[in-house]
């Protein structure tokens, strides 16, 4: 056993003669040669890191508009064989209106023996309708902490008025279709969202969209008197890749308006259009990293050249990949359905 000591304790002397900054090396944990002159260090773009984080999405989709209103100051006319009239309680002349839902409209239809009338002041009068709604909407938002995000958004929206029905007296009251039925509404909206679970490849955010919009030109605008609305919705994501994502949103919107009624004393109609929505599209965001500057280059991984940092040029926008390695093709040929009865292992 001493002379085993004594070899190992000959082999450190003569090895720290011959190599003097091995033990040293060894004691401190440090390289003997400075790193920086093998491995250039990288630089990267501090303003396209920061827009990388700028998030744009397009979506569209499909939504039902609940409508209701309540007759508190009118009364509703209705004569066989025509669709209801309301009309003013409390006042000495009797206008008629055939329209108050997007717009004013007055018509001199007379009263017969088989006529109904029933005012508001002793029933309650409530009519209920939908709406078919087809949305485009424009996103853009900042996203930070890798949870929050806030932004803004204008969407286009089709709105399609349907058939509305009195909530009581259904078998003497009728249903009506307000004219001009169709057109065009327009939102404008900031937004902020918090993501709050992932499951899997999905990830959950919650958010809100607190904005104004524009009913369109089928609603008589100088009558209308409108406020904020507010949106609640849920957008669950799933990464294509880094730079792109799909997403669906089921959301529910808050908003009513006010139609002033002229001729009728000063009266007005308060218009609940509550909706709910489920839209789906895709969000893009502009790569950190600018694509590698020569055409041959078949790197996968994101890789320097000199002390710049580029991404491959043959990683598809639109193909999850890990950017550390490249995973172009994650499955193996002889895993793939095609080659199913073939011998090739590859």
């Amino acid at each position: 056993m001493r002379q085993v000591l004594n070899v190992c304790h000959l082999s450190l002397l003569l090895g720290a003669q011959l190599f003097p900054g091995w033990l040293l090396a060894q004691d401190d944990e440090k390289p003997t040669f400075p790193l920086e002159t093998i491995y250039a260090k990288r630089e990267k773009n501090a303003v396209r890191g920061f827009i990388t984080h700028f998030k744009l999405s397009l979506s569209t989709g499909a939504g039902s508009t609940f409508m209701k209103h309540d007759l508190d100051n009118f009364g509703v006319f209705q004569r066989p064989g025509y669709a209801p009239r309301i009309f003013p309680v409390g006042t000495s002349v009797f206008p008629k209106y055939s329209n108050w839902v997007n717009l004013v409209s007055t018509d001199t239809l007379s009263l017969m023996p088989d006529s109904f009338l029933v005012s508001g002041d002793t029933a309650q009068l409530r009519f209920k309708g939908k709406a078919l709604n087809i949305p485009i909407n424009l996103t853009l938002h900042y996203e930070f902490l890798k949870r929050y995000r806030i932004g803004g958004g204008y969407s286009f929206e089709a709105i399609f008025l349907r058939d509305f029905n009195s909530t009581t007296f259904q078998d003497r009251i009728g249903s009506f279709q307000p004219t001009n039925p169709s057109g065009i509404m327009k939102k404008y909206y900031g937004f902020a969202g918090v993501s709050f679970y992932r499951l899997d490849q999905f990830l959950f955010t919650g958010d809100v969209q607190i904005g104004g919009y524009n009913p369109g030109n089928n609603f008589t605008k100088s009558l209308i008197t409108k406020g904020v609305y507010v949106n609640l919705g849920v957008t669950v994501e799933q990464e294509f890749s880094e730079n792109l994502r799909v997403f669906i949103r089921p959301s529910y919107d808050i908003k009513k308006y006010t139609l002033s009624i002229p001729g009728s004393g000063g009266n007005s109609i308060v218009h609940k259009m509550n909706a709910a929505y489920v839209q789906f599209g895709l969000t893009y965001s502009l790569p950190e990293l600018p694509k590698c500057f020569l055409k041959d280059c078949k790197i996968q991984m994101n890789h320097a050249h000199g002390n710049k940092e580029y991404r491959s040029r043959v990683h598809p926008f639109y193909k999850k990949q890990n950017p550390g390695y490249g995973e172009n093709h994650p499955k193996l040929i002889k895993d793939k359905a095609k080659n199913k009865r073939k011998l090739n292992p590859y």
